[in-house]
């Protein structure tokens, strides 16, 4: 497949409802690309009818290729597998909910041909969703700002087109806690956005939960940043500092002999205090210590367990898992790669 020029990965969990509507978006923009493309469906572990959509999707048109997971390993994890098994000399990323119009990556490809290595999607209408997911998303955005060490541009996803030399370094990061556009801002390259307005979702119901954001969040701060290690020890020299001048106050007024009557409101005050700003340091450096444990063992990012259309790679990427590709790899795609 070193014909394709561009590869549109979608991540699928559970969008068994607005798989219709995103066919006929997904036809019309390959038809209308300015070279051969092939979209790769990533089923990230769906209980719904969705793998047997994009199995008879497949079928029907070749175009369409499947990547199937052999559970739920995650959004990012997701986009990565997709990413890693991409052919095209562009990748494209983008979700299966529609919010982020299909027809934009036309404007990001003419971007690309420019020479822009990155060419990302900036919201910059965001009036579908709703308050407080707006409200959130700009505190992050500007909590981020401020932390990160790499500048990540605001108001930007995961939806993005990728050129082969930056997605070669991608593939090069395996780090298991992942946080993609993070990732994508810290490698470099040439970049610029394309503006949009963020759609309404098309169909179902939206499967990031607060949990899955707040998870992304941390990510996105404890991966590129280590300004909240840097929080916590000043928060602790503070403690201590303040402590220190109140005993020295408390042995100047014994002097002085100036009487104080004993509560033991004071004690618990700052006994509370000190026990709670050391549960916080211990937390934030054994949510850093954790992710060093999870580097270390190298547990892989992802188990395949089938690939439709797709090719096994002659040299499987590091830290993934291709569970017995040769039983589901397509005859036919073997047959016209010489196999």
């Amino acid at each position: 497949m070193n014909d394709v020029t561009y590869s549109i990965v979608i991540p699928i969990y559970n969008e068994e409802k607005v798989l219709p509507v995103l066919e006929g978006r997904l036809v019309s923009l390959l038809d209308e690309l300015d070279g051969p493309s092939e979209v790769i469906f990533v089923n990230d572990g769906s209980t719904d009818g969705s793998y047997e959509y994009i199995r008879a999707l497949h079928d029907k048109d070749r175009r369409f290729q499947i990547v199937n997971l052999a559970r739920n390993f995650g959004h990012q994890i997701a986009i990565t597998a997709g990413i890693d098994l991409a052919a095209g000399q562009a990748v494209v990323i983008m979700d299966a909910d529609l919010q982020d119009p299909p027809e934009v990556v036309l404007e990001m490809a003419a971007k690309w041909r420019e020479g822009y290595e990155i060419v990302y999607g900036l919201r910059t209408d965001r009036s579908t969703d709703s308050w407080a997911k707006r409200v959130t998303a700009s505190l992050f955005y500007r909590l981020l700002g401020k932390l990160s060490d790499v500048k990540i541009p605001a108001e930007v996803g995961d939806f993005r087109l990728v050129d082969r030399r930056a997605v070669e370094a991608f593939k090069s990061m395996r780090e298991g806690s992942r946080y993609v556009r993070g990732m994508f801002a810290w490698m470099g390259f040439r970049q610029v956005g394309v503006p949009y307005a963020r759609q309404v979702r098309a169909a179902g119901a939206t499967k990031y939960t607060f949990r899955k954001m707040m998870r992304l969040a941390t990510d996105g701060v404890v991966g590129f940043s280590r300004t909240p290690l840097r929080l916590v020890l000043h928060a602790g020299m503070l403690v201590a500092a303040l402590a220190l001048l109140f005993g020295i106050a408390a042995i100047g007024l014994f002097v002085s002999g100036i009487y104080l009557v004993p509560g033991w409101a004071s004690v618990v005050v700052t006994v509370t205090f000190l026990g709670g700003t050391q549960l916080a340091v211990m937390g934030m450096i054994g949510e850093y210590l954790g992710r060093t444990y999870e580097e270390a063992i190298e547990r892989p990012l992802y188990v395949v367990s089938a690939l439709h259309g797709l090719l096994p790679p002659m040299v499987p990427p590091r830290r993934a898992v291709l569970a017995e590709p040769h039983s589901v790899v397509d005859l036919d795609r073997l047959i016209s790669a010489g196999g």
